[in-house]
């Protein structure tokens, strides 16, 4: 009579919920000889995705939907039961924020990169200068090959600093809440080298390859996929679907201990879980003190992450006087603004705000400016409507406010970072085999990453359980 082998998933973001999930359709589905136990240090499960309801509102406090062209968040949604729940974002004019006025966002543009000349030749976002350095990119000769460069050295050589401060800079820095003057080009848009390598031209190349869009004289559908009741629906309803999952929240994992056969997990409620292989779906600045014997896993202690906070307010609309027929807006570092990016949500996500109100949600702690996280929520409140009355007329206070801060939660993949994580791999399949690193630290922040690599964690761990 053999034993179950058991898997321990340290982590209930949306990575180990998606692999907790895929694990136990395995098992179930093949009738192998395992058991599945998730570890979450905190009371709740969902990591980063959280939504508030509250008066009527839904009101994310984390990311508010996923990419449509991401089949992985859609993939999981229809197994767990949600596939006729998925709705679209409103779709509407986006603006950016440069030299303290807000400029339409150039039609024909890929994360900020010019695919159509015209709507940037006629914008006001750049000077005749800035068109004109930009347009280097068309005689440029391709780029040497290299292993790895910044995102910022790249567009800049392509394309000159007012291009890539302007409009590429508060599209991707937006992403992974970071400067683009130290992020890695391979580990957040290889694409764009790839564009680079085979067309020469960075324009001419998402011209060739982009699919080209389909005549239409309704409104675009969005590009953005949620839940009518948030996002967080999404981790409801996998929770919901763990049915043979041993789920332990409020403790976290004080350290692991490889043994002869497996590993001890200790508690720090003093609880000891004894696992064959572990799956680590945790902050990568956690994974060092875990494993404290282990000097490979400490440069994870020089990755650096940054903090953000986001600030939902909800008004009457007859607050707001001077309205904007938009979505929202981005902020270049060329502005005297503090929040970084804002979104108008009661047109973003209709459904998320009652008849007749607003929700507004703004976001504040560029890496330039990390202290602002640490403010009172007053403050942050403060600094917050100032800024937004500098472009819009709100004539009374918020019903509500809803201050949401992450410390430390947004990992930088700076230059670099692929060929550490793989290092760092490599001598974990030596030192401690078995253990398997996954999650926004190494392979992509967004939900539909996080996702593919729980479900990819779920391979790795069969196939080593097969094999031993």
């Amino acid at each position: 009579m053999s034993t179950k082998k058991t898997i321990v998933i340290v982590g209930g973001g949306i990575t180990g919920l998606s692999a907790a999930y895929y694990l136990q359709k395995e098992i179930k589905a093949n009738d192998l000889p395992y058991e599945v136990k998730l570890v979450e240090a905190s009371n709740r499960l969902g990591g980063k995705i959280k939504t508030i309801r509250k008066n009527g509102f839904t009101i994310e406090q984390g990311p508010d939907s996923f990419l449509s062209r991401k089949k992985p968040a859609v993939k999981l949604a229809e197994e767990v039961g949600l596939g006729d729940q998925l709705i679209r974002n409103g779709t509407g004019q986006s603006y950016i924020l440069v030299n303290n006025k807000l400029h339409k966002m150039p039609s024909g543009a890929f994360m900020g990169i010019p695919t159509q000349v015209r709507p940037f030749l006629f914008s006001g976002i750049f000077s005749l200068k800035g068109k004109f350095r930009a347009g280097f990119d068309f005689l440029l000769p391709k780029g040497k090959p290299v292993n790895d460069q910044s995102l910022g050295a790249f567009f800049r050589h392509r394309f000159g600093d007012e291009l890539v401060e302007n409009l590429i800079e508060p599209l991707l820095s937006g992403i992974y809440a970071g400067d683009i003057d130290d992020m890695s080009l391979m580990s957040t848009f290889p694409n764009f080298y790839n564009l680079e390598q085979e067309h020469r031209s960075l324009v001419k190349g998402l011209q060739k390859t982009m699919p080209k869009s389909k005549k239409s004289t309704g409104k675009k559908p969005g590009m953005f996929f949620s839940f009518a009741d948030g996002l967080e629906t999404l981790v409801e309803k996998v929770i919901e679907n763990l049915d043979d999952v041993s789920i332990h929240t409020g403790a976290s994992v004080d350290h692991i201990e490889k043994k002869e056969f497996g590993y001890h997990l200790l508690l720090s409620n003093g609880d000891v879980l004894k696992a064959d292989a572990v799956i680590m779906a945790t902050p990568h600045h956690a994974i060092p003190k875990m494993f404290s014997k282990y000097e490979f896993l400490k440069t994870f202690n020089e990755m650096p992450a940054t903090s953000v906070a986001n600030v939902a307010l909800a008004f009457d609309e007859s607050a707001i006087k001077k309205d904007i027929d938009g979505t929202g807006f981005v902020v270049s570092r060329n502005n005297d603004y503090r929040i970084t990016a804002c979104t108008w949500t009661h047109k973003k996500w209709p459904k998320t705000t009652p008849e007749g109100k607003a929700l507004v949600r703004c976001y504040v702690g560029r890496p330039s400016d990390q202290s602002v996280v640490d403010l009172s929520d007053e403050e942050i409140i403060d600094i917050v409507l100032t800024d937004l009355n500098k472009t819009m007329n709100i004539t009374a206070k918020p019903e509500f406010s809803v201050v949401t801060r992450w410390k430390n939660a947004m990992p930088q993949y700076t230059v670099g970072h692929q060929e550490r994580i793989a290092n760092i791999r490599k001598e974990a399949s030596t030192q401690l085999p078995g253990v398997f690193l996954t999650g926004c630290s190494f392979e992509g922040i967004g939900v539909p990453d996080c996702i593919e690599q729980g479900e990819k964690a779920v391979s790795d761990v069969l196939g080593f359980l097969k094999d031993s």
